[in-house]
């Protein structure tokens, strides 16, 4: 799944490279968390996960029966015959391989949840890449990566350019706690209004004109007196 997002987003990313290099944008959107919001992707991968849920019954059905054979065999081992014995352990081994098989088809790679999963899910993707390009050309924007794809390493994103919420937006899941302020710490500083220095006075101010009047408890120097 992720790998096929990758591909779509790369396919956006060249998408409005015509434009001039000095006048390019770009962006990028978290998938997984788009994906998560979405009813369908939701509904997709909850009609896999009965499928898992069936299939591993299966499986686990299928192990209690060798399992019973190879009790039944350890019960009668000492009645039977060596040709009897090696009839019996060839049907336990070749009952083995069937549920080893079995799984493999199942839950192996590419095996049957695999496409099972990319079919279910793929209408949801497709949502999603068609409510991107259209954000990628109301923002004009040249590039937009795609912050959960393996395929993509970023070391640091500005959010700014997290067209994630506009993505949503598109979708009709936008969320109103989106842009809310996060729980404040328990440990963090609280800032006391006292504890704030007052502002400077602005420069466009005239300074007060400066008193004459000496300061008190200077003393005046002393007056001579002329004589007559």
């Amino acid at each position: 799944m992720r790998r096929t997002l990758g591909f779509l987003l790369v396919v956006t990313l060249f998408l409005w490279s015509s434009q001039s290099s000095y006048a390019q944008r770009f962006g990028y959107i978290d998938s997984e968390f788009i994906l998560q919001k979405m009813p369908a992707y939701s509904n997709a991968q909850a009609e896999v996960e009965k499928l898992s849920a069936a299939w591993q019954k299966e499986i686990e059905n299928m192990r209690a029966e060798v399992e019973k054979l190879r009790k039944v065999y350890q019960a009668e081992e000492i009645l039977l015959t060596p040709e009897m014995k090696t009839k019996r352990l060839d049907e336990i081994a070749r009952k083995e391989n069937e549920v080893r098989e079995y799984q493999r088809k199942m839950f192996g790679f590419e095996g049957s949840l695999f496409k099972k999963r990319e079919e279910m899910i793929r209408p949801a993707q497709d949502q999603l890449f068609e409510a991107l390009e259209k954000v990628v050309r109301q923002k004009g924007l040249s590039f937009m990566f795609d912050k959960s794809s393996r395929d993509v390493v970023m070391l640091y994103t500005d959010p700014r350019h997290d067209y994630t919420e506009y993505v949503l937006e598109e979708l009709g899941l936008a969320s109103k706690e989106a842009n809310s302020q996060g729980a404040r710490p328990a440990d963090a500083l609280i800032d006391k209004p006292e504890d704030i220095p007052p502002l400077p006075e602005a420069a466009t101010e005239k300074s007060p004109a400066k008193s004459t009047k000496p300061a008190s408890g200077t003393k005046k120097p002393p007056v001579k007196k002329k004589n007559n």
